[in-house]
């Protein structure tokens, strides 16, 4: 598992929970980063990291989903664990859209986030569709 110490890993952690919060509540953006901050409890966040995810996700959610869903046909997206649909949006956005992190890294922590976050298979699902994902990526290319 991550360190809970590695900046880019508390960012990502901290994008999975503010994202949950503002997909899940009333809550504004703002108010699940602050309230995502104090129950994580992270000295050192990569905050830069954690708002492009943030923001990038928010903006990108149809397309997002779109590629989540021709990727598990056989999964509706209301029939996927909110906590498995929130850590594979994060990881296509940041393997389509924010190309920052290489996609084996991408890929890694959010097997990672679902082991962490997710039911005892959440990382087994959240890796085969990823891996659906980049094959039908490469596929295009």
């Amino acid at each position: 598992m991550k360190s809970r110490t590695d900046p880019r890993h508390a960012a990502r952690r901290l994008a999975l929970a503010s994202i949950f919060c503002w997909l899940f509540s009333e809550q504004n953006k703002e108010e699940c980063q602050i309230l995502s901050k104090e129950l994580l409890d992270h000295e050192e966040v990569d905050n830069k990291l954690s708002d492009f995810i943030i923001d990038g996700v928010k903006i990108n959610l149809d397309n997002i989903d779109k590629i989540i869903e021709n990727a598990a046909p056989e999964w509706p997206l209301d029939k996927i664990s909110k906590v498995d649909l929130v850590v594979l949006r994060i990881a296509v956005f940041e393997i389509v859209y924010g190309k920052k992190a290489p996609i084996k890294v991408a890929i890694d922590e959010s097997v990672e986030l679902a082991k962490e976050f997710g039911n005892d298979t959440s990382h087994k699902f959240v890796n085969g569709v990823l891996g659906t994902i980049v094959d039908q990526l490469e596929n295009k290319q």
